[in-house]
């Protein structure tokens, strides 16, 4: 029996959510705890495990029935009592508390059992129906790792990946392609009887499904209609791609089922640090080391941008520190289609005072600008 969680709390959506709200909630969950964007959290990890199981379940119309009337959801069908008790806002239909044994000949246990074995048949009669459905194939995500200069240039890379692709065998169908058979089990009616006690009961066959006619089963796909394949994508990235950018690949999920279209590829995207270039929204920061006697008399200085080398004007008297802006040297934003600016932060590298001139000429500045440089901090002490 599956544990009982509230998904929809899990998932931020409220109980009359619709399918498109969930879909859209757990996609901005699962990126946001995606393990491949979190090493080594283990918290988020444990989270984005959840996310999984609560979407499996909201996402599938027959579970969701399920959940919400008995507050779980479990592969064996009827949960009955001794599930924990009704979820929060269903109808809290159950067997606790009444005995059948009058009617069926058994203890009050046992008869609760059998009445849950029934339901659970018709609770799976709906499940097999709704399988028989052509259902479009689920989204994959994936996370991919890019170096600075593919994120601000752009490039064209080649990604394995491993999805669920129509059996070529059948087409997607499932089926052999033979035809169908009669069922042996209901002799094609499509219902089987079913005694407990002294009554009676006509279900759906379990074979069969209801269908009364079993169809030759594909042998490449046992008929799932589907087969797990490695599949190499050539995915763009534009220019400019930053990260946490989520691009999308049309129909490059898994397939869906009985010819529905297949799902979308995702993929999460995470930009590697650059040694010197640091990004801010679409401006780019550097520092740059300049001499002293740049910074005291002022220089005309080269730079590195994103584009190359750029000619940066120092003016006299620059501290460490100070910050200078190269307009529309940053990075391309294709959404407004305007650029960002270079910010360039000087940094003093004093001389190396390693020969008797060079101390010399230092002890005869120091002598021509006695100045204390820290008077203002005393100041304020």
């Amino acid at each position: 029996m599956a544990s009982k969680q509230d998904y929809y709390e899990i998932l931020g959506v409220r109980r009359k959510s619709s399918a498109d709200e969930i879909r859209k909630a757990y996609r901005r969950l699962a990126r946001k705890h995606h393990p491949d964007l979190n090493p080594g959290d283990k918290a988020a990890e444990d989270k984005f495990k959840k996310l999984q199981e609560a979407y499996d379940v909201l996402s599938d119309d027959n579970k969701r029935q399920m959940y919400d009337q008995f507050g779980v959801y479990s592969e064996q069908g009827f949960p009955g009592a001794g599930a924990g008790g009704p979820h929060p806002g269903s109808s809290g239909f159950g067997f606790g508390g009444f005995d059948f044994s009058d009617v069926l000949g058994g203890s009050g246990a046992s008869s609760e059992g059998g009445f849950r074995d029934l339901f659970s048949q018709f609770f799976s009669r709906g499940r097999q129906q709704q399988a028989a459905k052509p259902e479009r194939g689920s989204d994959l995500e994936y996370a991919l790792n890019i170096d600075f200069w593919q994120s601000i240039k752009g490039t064209q890379v080649r990604l394995t990946i491993h999805r669920q692709e129509a059996c070529a065998a059948c087409g997607g169908s499932g089926s052999s392609g033979g035809g169908t058979s009669i069922c042996p089990q209901c002799n094609g009616s499509g219902n089987v009887t079913q005694m407990a006690g002294a009554m009676r009961f006509s279900l759906a066959c379990p074979r069969c499904g209801g269908g009364g006619k079993l169809r030759n089963v594909c042998l490449a796909c046992h008929g799932e209609g589907r087969l797990p394949q490695a599949e190499t994508v050539e995915v763009r990235i534009p220019p400019g791609t930053r990260t946490g950018s989520r691009l999308r690949v049309g129909g490059k999920g898994s397939a869906g089922t009985l010819g529905a279209p297949a799902g979308d590829l995702y993929i999460t995207v995470r930009v590697d640090e650059h040694p010197f270039f640091h990004r801010d929204g679409d401006d780019v920061h550097i520092q740059v080391p300049i001499t002293v006697s740049e910074a005291c008399l002022g220089a005309k200085i080269e730079v590195p941008t994103v584009d190359g080398r750029a000619l940066l004007k120092v003016p006299q008297s620059t501290h460490t520190g100070q910050k200078f802006r190269l307009r529309e040297k940053g990075i391309f934003n294709a959404r407004t289609g305007t650029r960002g600016d270079q910010i360039v932060e000087a940094v003093i590298q004093p001389p190396r005072a390693q020969d008797e001139r060079t101390r010399e000429l230092l002890r005869e500045l120091a002598s021509l600008h006695p100045e204390d440089p820290r008077a203002d901090i005393w100041k304020q002490v």
